[in-house]
């Protein structure tokens, strides 16, 4: 037998670094020549063992960065199949499960928080912009105290008109509306575009914000078949619209909460165009799509649209800090009617976060801040996945976003999450159960878990989680 080749031996003793995690999922791997001269090969043999691990799935490389530990184990289970849900309208009525699981539990400094889709706080630019804040009340002086207009401060309309260029978008800050958070952006969307008894069509899972703004304004869901990688079904959707009355289309367009999925742009635009010739109007919540993990950011579903017929949802919660409540709208065509529902609503969004939020995006800091966020969400994402992997049973199937810091997870048929979610809070853990996801119960044996706090002093609860789901 011939002798094994040094490349090979190289290549062999880094898989087993990365299978143990000594180099943990999305963290880089070490730079050739360091690799090099620790281990005192050459540097072609360390390259020729990297191109081999490239190969194999280990290793990813980026452009003027390195190689990375791939998120994605070559050996690890499938992702999800594209769902399959009621393919008639339902009533939405979720309010006492979501107020026991959301209200209760997601705010217990004693559990292990999993479940919840809070950003790290320890990540959030707080304490920046408090001191920008504080800037602005000095200066603003009694002003800071004023109403602003509803459709909220201007400098902050155009930063975002700005900043909404990498996604594909040409805005005027006169089309952006400022909210309290991506929710009333979405709630006020539903309200300028519907009425009450009107049917819905959203993504299925979706994540129950959508079912708590459904049910508060007397709306229908039509749940349409998702894919966990390329998103909502348009041949599902087509099929969908062409049998029943729908007022509008719900979608969380660049990786969908809880499945993490991203709409490709040629299934965006075909989205776009499908809702314009039937006129429907498209809510596109993208709250996520600055949390890539990819070098570019996704194109919304709102740059494909030439009829003003998509109304364009986001926030800084997930990216900068939910404390501070500020989101928008561009909601095209319906900009007048959604102005007058903020402004009949609550008059206008708190005048110094916008102030702050307005000043860090002009001094540079939020994309330098959102660069060093993705890269560690992106490593704890594949953390949590290689730490579920290794704990759960074998037969169950997780996703692999590329993109936020969600996890949705597929346990065996004869598990019940609610159950599950039970069990662990009396073992010190929040879970979120499938339940939530869908107006008629339809994902009772899934969960989603958060990356978002993954460190290594989880770990035991997830390895306590995967002996739950084992004996259960």
């Amino acid at each position: 037998m011939g002798r094994i080749p040094k490349y090979q031996q190289v290549a062999d003793r880094i898989m087993r670094l990365i299978t143990e995690g000594v180099f943990s999922p999305g963290s880089a791997a070490p730079s050739v020549r360091k690799l090099s001269r620790q281990w005192k090969v050459s540097i072609s043999t360390i390259l020729r063992a990297y191109y081999l691990l490239e190969a194999q799935g280990f290793l990813v490389p980026r452009p003027r960065s390195g190689f990375y530990v791939t998120t994605r184990s070559p050996n690890a289970p499938p992702e999800p199949a594209q769902s399959d849900p009621e393919p008639d309208p339902a009533d939405v009525g979720m309010r006492e499960l979501i107020t026991m699981i959301i209200l209760r539990d997601t705010m217990n400094p004693a559990l292990v928080q999993l479940g919840a889709a809070h950003p790290d706080p320890a990540l959030s630019a707080t304490r920046h912009l408090n001191r920008l804040m504080a800037g602005s009340a000095r200066r603003m002086g009694d002003n800071a105290g004023v109403y602003l207009p509803p459709a909220g401060n201007l400098n902050l309309r155009q930063q975002i008109a700005r900043h909404a260029v990498a996604a594909g978008l040409s805005l005027d800050a006169e089309e952006i509306i400022i909210t309290a958070g991506c929710g009333e952006a979405m709630y006020l969307s539903l309200k300028a575009v519907c009425r009450p008894g009107d049917t819905v069509a959203v993504e299925s899972p979706i994540c129950f914000d959508v079912f708590q703004y459904l049910e508060n304004l007397g709306l229908k869901a039509l749940e349409i078949p998702t894919h966990p990688r390329k998103g909502i079904s348009i041949e599902a959707l087509q099929f969908a619209l062409d049998n029943h009355s729908v007022s509008a289309c719900i979608v969380i367009s660049n990786f969908n909460n809880p499945l993490g999925s991203c709409i490709p742009d040629l299934e965006k635009k075909a989205l776009v165009s499908l809702l314009a010739r039937k006129q429907i109007p498209l809510i596109e919540n993208d709250i996520f799509g600055d949390m890539h993990f990819a070098d570019k950011r996704p194109l919304s579903a709102r740059a494909f649209d030439t009829q003003g017929n998509v109304l364009w949802c986001g926030s800084f919660s997930k990216t900068l800090s939910p404390g501070l409540r500020v989101g928008w709208a561009a909601p095209g065509r319906y900009r007048s009617t959604l102005e007058w529902l903020k402004f009949s609503a609550n008059l206008a969004t708190a005048t110094l976060p916008q102030a702050a939020v307005a000043s860090f995006m002009a001094e540079g800091s939020y994309l330098q801040h959102l660069r060093r966020i993705r890269r560690i969400y992106q490593q704890r994402v594949g953390e949590l996945r290689s730490a579920v992997i290794r704990h759960f049973p074998p037969n169950i199937r997780v996703t692999d976003p590329g993109g936020g810091y969600l996890l949705w997870i597929e346990l065996p048929d004869n598990i019940d999450a609610l159950a599950l979610y039970k069990i662990a809070l009396k073992k010190g853990i929040a879970i979120t159960p499938g339940h939530l996801f869908s107006a008629s119960r339809q994902y009772s044996h899934f969960i989603r878990l958060n990356a978002a706090n993954w460190s290594e002093a989880a770990r035991p609860a997830i390895r306590r989680l995967g002996k739950v789901i084992s004996e259960m």
